[in-house]
């Protein structure tokens, strides 16, 4: 979470001048332990930086992670013709299974006993 923090710093000038290079290594190292915001992030900046292969592949890691603005993200890009169907279906598929993966009692009745905003999926 540290080097995505780092990444941030840099890549909005929190506290530093901005350097999407040193905000992109920070986000790989990140990215590169497991961080699914960090590779958000990745796939964002390749995104603006139009290398939208790449900003897929980031994307379609994170979902694979539980990171569902890349799941909205995957979707907005095969709307707009930058993803496939098949992209899209993986991508929904993947989500499916990390909900499945981390569903349990436990967690069921946490979030019927908290807010609609602290619900884990």
């Amino acid at each position: 979470m540290a080097y995505s923090n780092i990444g941030y710093a840099y890549n909005y000038g929190e506290g530093v001048e901005v350097d999407y290079k040193k905000a992109t290594h920070y986000y790989e190292l990140a990215a590169m332990r497991g961080n699914e915001v960090a590779r958000y992030n990745l796939g964002v900046n390749e995104a603006r930086s139009g290398n939208l292969d790449r900003a897929l592949k980031h994307h379609m890691i994170a979902v694979r992670s539980g990171k569902n603005n890349s799941l909205e993200t995957i979707q907005k890009m095969y709307k707009h013709g930058h993803a496939t169907k098949d992209d899209y279906t993986t991508a929904l598929r993947s989500y499916q299974q990390y909900l499945g993966e981390i569903k349990s009692a436990q967690r069921d009745k946490a979030a019927a006993d908290t807010d609609e905003d602290c619900r884990y999926y």
